[in-house]
């Protein structure tokens, strides 16, 4: 079965988000210091520290490494996939942030 151009470009799109929480979850899990992940991912130390802050947000390149590091390590962890955003700019992944848009519209309009 062949996936259509907008099917596949879809796909492509679709990207795990790993959070800072999470990163440091699966380091912690793997028994190893921000300086042991950083040479496993080549990256610097400082970077690490950056994700697990949540100053910085690993490239997609790189949240795919983490993808393949974790199901190497045995780590199960429930990273978000970013879904295209509809029509009213809400994304389609079920976040907080949609439900809140939602209920803000409803609220405007019983006003």
């Amino acid at each position: 079965m062949r996936m259509s151009n907008e099917q596949n470009k879809r796909r492509r799109k679709a990207a795990y988000i790993w959070k800072p929480e999470m990163i440091r979850a699966l380091r912690e899990h793997m028994d190893l210091t921000q300086r042991e992940l950083a040479d496993l991912l080549e990256v610097r130390q400082q970077t690490i520290s950056e994700w697990e802050t949540g100053l910085h947000t690993p490239h997609r390149s790189t949240q795919k490494t983490l993808s393949m590091v974790a199901e190497r390590a045995g780590f199960s962890y429930n990273a978000q996939k970013s879904v295209p955003a509809d029509e009213d700019g809400a994304q389609q992944n079920g976040d907080e942030t949609a439900e809140r848009a939602n209920a803000d519209r409803q609220t405007a309009g019983d006003a």
